[in-house]
Formats: C-alpha cells, structure tokens, sequence
C-alpha cells in the first residue's frame, strides 16, 4: 500500500536548516508508507486519541500511533476497542494503529478486519510490561519466544499492511536479545523496527542502554526507530549519535509537551497553551459529549503545565472544572491573568 503523507502544517522553512544542524530531520519510507518526518509519536494507551494526534501532527510528528488496542477484543466485536480506532476529520492517511496480542492467527484476523482499514500500517506491540499483557504471553513476553513472535509477524505481513514491530532490548537486565529479535522481526517481513532502550523489568527508569539500540540498529536493514528517554530534541540528537537510528519516537516528551514536535523544525520552547487544550477540546466535543471532554482535557492541560512556575496550584484548579468553560478560564487566569474568577462566575451568553 502506497502512502504519500502531507508535510506537516508546522514547517517554518526558515529555522529548517538550524534544526536538522542539531538532529537530522528527514523525510522516511516505511515500507510504501512515506512519512513526511523521521519523529514519530508513540501509542500511549490512554492518551493517543485522534485529538491528541492530531494536535502532535500539527505540531510536525512524521507519524502517529493509536492507542493499544487488542486484537481479541476487535474479534469480539468490542465496542471500547472499536472506539480507540476513532479517526480525526482530515487526520493525515499514515496514522498507524497498534495491536497486541499472542496468537497469530487472531492478529492476522485483525488486520484483514474492516475495522483497520483506514489504517495503512499496523504496528504490534512486543514490549508492553504491564503483568496482566505480559502474564497472557502478550508484550514483552514475546521476547522469550522467538519463534511465536516470528510466526505473528509473518502472519500479519501475510495481511497485505505495512506492519512494524515496537519491543524492548529484553526482559531482565543483562538478558538482552536486541539484535536477534531485530533481525527476527526483518526477516519475517517488517518494514520497520522501534526499540525502547530498556528490559521490562526496568519500566521505563534508568538510562536506556544505547548499545542495544544500536546491535539492532547494525542487525538489520529497515528503517529503526529509537525510543526512551527522549525529551528535548537535544536528547533526541544524543540518541541518533550513539544508535545510529533513523528516528526517534516520543513518548512521556510528547504526553507532556506535543509541541515539542515543532522544535525540531526550530521552533521556540514557547507555545500556546491555551490554544492547544481549545482545539483538542473543540475536536473531541463532538464524539464524546461536555463531560467526558472536560475530564479528559484537565488531565491533558495538566500534563502541559509540567514544569511551570506555580503550575500546582493550577492543577488542583483544573481538577475541580467541571466544564469546559471552567477548565478555560483557570488557564486563562494562569496565563493571562484575565479571565473572571470561579468567585465571579462566567456571564451567561
């Protein structure tokens, strides 16, 4: 399947030549899928909806993924795990989508199922940690059985999508299998490989252990992508050097701060806040009613006051709004100072 992806909306041409002088921004081919940049945003169940994605594609991601969504519960018809595939109005066509599962033939069903056909590439999850998918032989389990693994990704290949794999380095420290499992992948017929730089005893502290980044790197010849502890695009220019990667993913770095996609395009660190939580708030409205949205949106608008002078204070604010409206008006007063308290209330229109 052949996929010609847009630029991103945000492109200053100006500051381009600054920013590749730091990382080296490219367009990239995944298979026939042509992504517009070489930084990608990760699945991040809870969190990688359409609108985020879709604000992180304004911002200049190359690619996005869903949130985790399980193949059983496809082939059962869920209609929770029908709702994670929900797409954004005009949403870039490379959206990928991720799947999890143990069981080759109900992978396969999945992807050849109607429900995943906007989506171009499928990327399966082999590294999730989290004891309930790793205790049913799902995420990083697959780790410690090659041979299973191997059989998923050719079977899903056999679907006719793109289908990447996301995995970890191993499961303990000192047990890795980077380079193997890199090679596995390839040689069942992924198009793509993202390695998360830690074992699924680590979670997601300590340093990632670029070296394994890098054996996979130097194991295989499609396109890799690094992914942990990635939160500048200074980091992210570390981590190609030492990797030797084609790309970065992002993930907590674009939870907490999805403009950070436009910095490496040579944007400022300074963005609008307050703009970004009215359009990813205007975009989900729609499909998941005031309430649900004004919830979703004061954890989000939390996540992006990270690291802000008196940004506490604010968010125990946000999570008492109960409206939208609320939500925008203590932002407001945050950022502008100019917005009427909760003491003074909102005229009615």
């Amino acid at each position: 399947m052949s996929v010609n992806a847009e630029p991103p909306v945000f492109s200053p041409r100006a500051e381009r030549g600054k920013a590749r002088a730091a990382f080296p921004l490219a367009p990239l081919a995944v298979g026939g899928v042509r992504l517009p940049s070489n930084v990608v945003c990760a699945p991040l169940a809870g969190y990688t909806d359409f609108a985020f994605r879709m604000l992180c594609y304004r911002f200049g991601a190359g690619l996005c993924y869903t949130e985790m969504v399980s193949a059983k519960g496809l082939l059962y018809n869920s209609e929770a795990t029908k709702e994670l595939l929900r797409r954004g109005e005009n949403e870039p066509p490379q959206t990928a989508v991720q799947l999890f599962g143990g069981e080759a033939d109900i992978l396969r069903a999945a992807c050849e199922s109607e429900a995943l056909a906007p989506f171009p590439v499928v990327d399966l999850n082999m590294g999730c940690p989290v004891p309930k998918v790793f205790k049913n032989g799902e995420g990083s389990a697959l780790l410690a059985d090659l041979p299973r693994a191997e059989k998923i990704v050719s079977a899903c290949v056999k679907s006719g999508k793109t289908v990447t794999v996301k995995f970890r380095v191993g499961i303990g420290r000192g047990n890795y299998v980077a380079a193997e499992f890199a090679k596995m992948c390839e040689g069942a017929g992924a198009a793509a490989i993202a390695v998360h730089g830690r074992t699924r005893e680590e979670y997601y502290a300590g340093e990632p252990h670029f070296e394994q980044i890098a054996a996979a790197k130097n194991a295989v010849s499609v396109p890799v992508f690094a992914n942990g502890g990635i939160f500048s695009v200074e980091d992210a220019a570390a981590m190609v050097q030492k990797t030797g990667a084609d790309g970065v993913m992002l993930a907590r770095a674009a939870m907490y701060c999805p403009h950070l996609f436009a910095e490496f395009y040579g944007a400022g660190k300074e963005w609008d806040v307050c703009a970004a939580v009215k359009e990813q708030a205007a975009a989900m409205l729609p499909a998941y009613g005031e309430r649900r949205t004004a919830v979703h949106m004061r954890k989000m608008a939390a996540f992006y006051l990270r690291g802000m002078r008196g940004a506490g204070q604010v968010r125990r604010e946000l999570f008492a709004c109960e409206t939208l409206q609320e939500l925008e008006n203590v932002l407001a007063r945050f950022f502008c100072g100019n917005a009427p308290s909760a003491a003074e209330g909102v005229p009615a229109d």
